[in-house]
């Protein structure tokens, strides 16, 4: 099984302009990236996606591969299917290129299942919510999953409900089995290049969520739980605490 890990990277962002590139002790934030996916046990090969040369010179500095891909990609996961399609593999790793110190274990964590089972079209991590801030905000998405570890839903209102005792949250939302998304997907080769191509659904369109297409369409999306969590980069501020972080990791 040959597993492939991507990473988009564009140089254009609303709040972070040049992220891929910020400094983070004395290294490039897409090197950081780069670096701890090529760690992953079932990763064989790493490609960065990016529509600038800038970002692209600066992962072949560092000896790092990187394609070029078009500049008027809608979504990443368009990105990730113009480079799939050039590429002999089996299974995409979509690998966030703002989360320089995800670890390597949770990629292993998200393969597996798609490794172990052809059916599997899409996989992707959830993990534990740690307080009523991140269950109520709408920048945290939250999944709820079969028992089977499939994904019923994923939404960025607070699911699921407790009913029998939301007025008294505060008190008891440890008691709710609430989940946080982790942005990092698998994907079967073949559904990836097939996925741009299908029509965007009512739930997708409304939540934003790009994932729920998968699930309009009928096609299960396989959710692993884990501990572990990242520290993505979407601000100047998140940058800073990264640094921190990397400093006391040595």
């Amino acid at each position: 099984m040959r597993v492939t890990a991507i990473i988009p990277a564009r140089f254009a962002s609303t709040r972070f302009p040049g992220k891929p590139l910020a400094d983070i002790l004395g290294k490039p934030m897409i090197q950081w990236v780069y670096e701890r996916t090529s760690q992953s046990e079932m990763v064989d090969r790493v490609i960065v996606a990016t529509d600038d040369v800038r970002i692209r010179k600066a992962v072949e500095a560092f000896g790092g591969e990187a394609q070029m891909t078009r500049d008027d990609h809608p979504t990443g996961t368009d990105r990730l299917a113009e480079v799939a399609s050039r590429i002999d593999t089996d299974l995409i790793v979509n690998v966030q290129g703002d989360e320089p110190l995800i670890a390597p274990e949770m990629i292993d964590m998200a393969v597996a299942p798609l490794v172990e089972d052809p059916a599997l079209p899409m996989g992707t991590l959830m993990t534990p919510l740690v307080g009523l801030e991140e269950y109520r905000n709408p920048n945290v998405v939250k999944v709820v999953a079969s028992r089977n570890g499939c994904a019923l839903y994923f939404s960025r209102a607070p699911i699921p409900h407790p009913r029998d005792y939301a007025d008294d949250l505060e008190a008891r939302f440890m008691e709710i089995p609430a989940f946080k998304h982790i942005g990092l997907y698998v994907y079967r080769k073949e559904f990836l290049l097939a996925y741009p191509n299908m029509e965007s659904t009512p739930l997708e369109n409304l939540e934003k969520l790009e994932q729920l297409r998968a699930l309009e369409h009928g096609y299960p999306i396989r959710v692993v739980k884990t501990d572990l969590v990242a520290q993505g980069v979407d601000t100047p501020e998140d940058l800073e605490k990264v640094r921190a972080m990397a400093a006391a990791l040595g």
